[in-house]
């Protein structure tokens, strides 16, 4: 089992930043991809980004130029420094561990961004 644990997310006005952070503990699989994804109301979860234990990145559309992921494989953690939010990224935001077996969720973080 692979528990993750996320910080950061609040509240924010247009054109703010927030970074978010999840830590990984448990039986953690260094090869993992990490990846955060992020669910509006009455919508599937979408991704944001993902992040390789190689450190190769990459965004979604929405968030390219925007958004920055980074990891650090000693600490099993990764980080999510978001830039130029709008109100359109309102949302909850999940980090995912995934592995060839296994994939794993933390419980979410609420992003609110206020025009």
């Amino acid at each position: 089992q692979v528990q993750l644990v996320e910080s950061g997310g609040g509240s924010v006005q247009s054109g703010g930043s927030l970074s978010l952070s999840c830590a990984a503990s448990g039986n953690i699989d260094s090869r993992a991809i990490m990846r955060y994804y992020r669910q509006f109301p009455d919508r599937q979860r979408e991704l944001v980004a993902r992040i390789t234990s190689e450190g190769a990145v990459n965004y979604a559309e929405s968030a390219q130029g925007r958004f920055t992921i980074s990891r650090d494989n000693a600490k099993n953690t990764i980080v999510l420094q978001m830039n130029g939010l709008k109100p359109e990224d309102t949302a909850v935001y999940y980090c995912n561990n995934l592995t060839t077996t296994s994939s794993y969720w933390g419980s979410g973080t609420q992003v609110t961004v206020s025009s």
